[in-house]
């Protein structure tokens, strides 16, 4: 009865020309640091699924270069004036980000993914143990250098960073420091930071070379220094002799590890930061309680492994 009843109204509605009232559909930004990366075009396809399952709009949001922090700011606060259900940011500078995801979360509900900031005001933070994944990078170092001298693991390393102060990036050095420290024999003579340039890698890695005939591995700490450093051992036909780590992936380092240009992949899971990022402020939004802290995990890919399932899923995810 009461069916029918609800059907006669909604009829009658319509013959009046009244729409029946649906609820507003929530608005979720995602704002990533460099919408042209492949490993961010993962992130933002994990968050345009989880928009599709949970029926929130999820404006897509980012500068074209990890270095542009000041464009990244304006668009946070750009959102936030747009009154959004919640936000969701990866910060590309710690300390720069700090005050303005301070003041965001005045007004909105912010959760932050993959890199931290000099902030207390996120509501739920989901990002990589990035000192576990440089303490993973400094695992398969060790390993691939003595893979390619006959189990001997000696000689210098070096580490390549993208850009001076992000947090992930950081935080990879510091474990990868750590863990090598296990590794007497191999001796870190080269602590370089580029300025987010593949082409800067391509040149840091070409005077290592030049510079360290002892060079026996590299730790390239993100996907634009890997694509550098990789290009620069391939050309110079160094694969043999220098085992190169590389962090994160897309389709030019999956074929560098095919190739044996590159020994091992640190790879993170960007879909699920995405898709989880969305559900978590979509909760949190609605004053549900969510986690403070998740780990979205690390994997080790090397040639061995890389034809595995759970490599392949995220060596090669859907990004449509």
């Amino acid at each position: 009865m009461k069916k029918l009843l609800l059907a006669s109204v909604v009829a009658a509605a319509a013959m009046l020309g009244f729409a029946p009232v649906r609820a507003q559909q929530p608005t979720i930004p995602i704002i990533v640091k460099d919408t042209t990366s492949f490993y961010w075009q993962i992130v933002l396809a994990g968050a345009r699924k989880a928009g599709q399952d949970l029926h929130v709009k999820v404006p897509e949001l980012g500068t074209q270069s990890e270095s542009d922090i000041s464009g990244q700011i304006s668009i946070l606060e750009n959102s936030v004036a747009g009154k959004p259900a919640a936000v969701v940011v990866s910060p590309t500078q710690f300390a720069a980000l700090g005050k303005p995801i301070d003041a965001a979360a005045k007004s909105v509900k912010i959760i932050g993914i993959d890199s931290g900031a000099d902030s207390q005001a996120f509501t739920s933070f989901l990002t990589t143990d990035n000192v576990a994944g440089g303490r993973a990078a400094a695992e398969a170092l060790a390993q691939g250098i003595g893979a390619k001298n006959g189990g001997k693991i000696a000689g210098d390393v070096a580490l390549i960073t993208s850009l001076p102060g992000v947090g992930s990036l950081d935080q990879r050095a510091k474990g990868f420091k750590e863990a090598l420290a296990k590794y007497p024999g191999l001796k870190l003579v080269a602590d370089k930071v580029a300025d987010g340039q593949a082409t800067t890698a391509l040149n840091i890695m070409t005077d290592l070379i030049t510079a360290n005939a002892d060079l026996k591995g590299v730790f390239a700490s993100n996907l634009i220094m890997a694509q550098g450093a990789g290009q620069a051992i391939g050309e110079n036909k160094l694969q043999s002799k220098i085992a190169l780590i590389g962090f994160d992936n897309d389709e030019k380092l999956v074929k560098f590890l095919s190739d044996g240009v590159i020994y091992a992949l640190i790879v993170q899971d960007p879909y699920r930061m995405g898709y989880d990022g969305i559900k978590t402020a979509l909760a949190a939004s609605k004053g549900e309680k969510v986690a403070a802290f998740v780990d979205t995990g690390v994997n080790t890919i090397t040639k061995e492994n890389m034809a595995s399932a759970r490599s392949q899923e995220l060596l090669n995810p859907k990004v449509k």
